[in-house]
């Protein structure tokens, strides 16, 4: 088959057939395979314009079929003034509805093989863009990892690290960075996930945990991450919570039991030490201990059925992809 996207010439892609007649690129293919470069943008008119000059100029050196989407998220100021002379794609939402509705959009818009994302508020090089896309084939997703965002914002980089710490835990992967936006993934891998994304700035952790449990492979590349101009659009404290609920929501997803699990040990050493305290002191077996068992019991039940339910959407999603 061949893959055009606006901005490159027309190249030739070896793809082999599965079954029920689906086709998939083979790993060296990646090596040529057409880029997408998916840009969300908010009140962006300060940042986009050197940033979009920057990126197509690394995008020309690629050699290979490339294409820009700038997805405007309602901005009220002049960011799709500052692009609409530029050779990019422009999607324009008629309102805000959130970075992570922008980057659904720019996925269902784009073309390529691999798509990669980043921020516009300048955040994040485009000359990074190479070094990303050059590990894709092996890995089905490479993320570029902040090495110096503790030196930029202390907070956010402990929250940052929580995060990560967290999410390891649920993922059994060690995670670097979760909250990174700055990542290149294959289009086909991407696509099974796009309905899972939220509308808000807690996308890149949904994706990373969601490619993680449903088996598939993942490479973190260090980076300089830019000072953002202005003040960020992030609220630590409701988007933070917001980070930690997509994290369980995730977890219960594709692995319940990684959440459930703790919880059923919690209440049964509750009950064995209540059991100890009161045998120690009233000789009996209170209804504190029976309950605390009891519910230790059913948060395993819980998980135990909860996995199986897991097991069976996931397998039978495989089926139909």
């Amino acid at each position: 088959m061949t893959a055009s996207p606006a901005g490159g010439n027309q190249v030739e892609v070896t793809s082999v057939v599965q079954p029920h007649g689906r086709k998939r690129l083979l790993y060296d293919d990646f090596e040529n395979a057409s880029v997408s470069l998916v840009i969300p943008a908010l009140n962006e008119s300060n940042s986009i314009g050197a940033l979009l000059d920057k990126a197509i100029g690394v995008m020309k050196s690629l050699d290979r079929p490339w294409e820009i989407i700038v997805v405007d998220d309602g901005s009220s100021d002049q960011t799709v003034d500052v692009i609409k002379d530029r050779p990019v794609k422009i999607v324009a939402h008629p309102y805000n509805i959130g970075n992570g509705a922008a980057i659904k959009t720019g996925i269902r818009h784009a073309s390529g093989e691999v798509v990669v994302m980043m921020d516009a508020d300048g955040q994040h090089n485009p000359e990074d863009i190479p070094r990303l896309i050059a590990a894709l084939g092996p890995y089905d997703m490479v993320v570029g990892a902040r090495t110096n965002g503790f030196s930029q914002n202390k907070h956010r980089a402990v929250a940052n690290q929580c995060y990560n710490l967290l999410a390891s835990y649920v993922a059994h992967f060690g995670v670097q960075d979760l909250t990174s936006g700055f990542r290149a993934i294959k289009s086909a891998v991407l696509k099974r996930f796009t309905y899972l994304l939220p509308n808000t700035f807690s996308y890149p952790s949904t994706l990373t945990l969601a490619l993680l449990r449903a088996g598939y492979s993942l490479r973190y590349e260090p980076i300089l991450a830019g000072s953002r101009p202005g003040k960020s659009k992030i609220r630590l404290v409701s988007d933070g919570i917001r980070f930690v609920l997509i994290i369980f929501k995730i977890a219960t997803f594709f692995s319940p039991l990684k959440i459930f699990l703790p919880f059923s040990w919690l209440f049964f050493a509750l009950g064995l030490a209540n059991y100890a305290h009161t045998y120690f002191t009233v000789h009996r077996l209170t209804n504190m201990s029976v309950l605390c068992f009891v519910a230790g019991f059913l948060f395993f039940l819980l998980g135990l059925i909860s996995e199986q339910i897991a097991q069976l959407r996931f397998d039978r999603s495989e089926e139909h992809d």
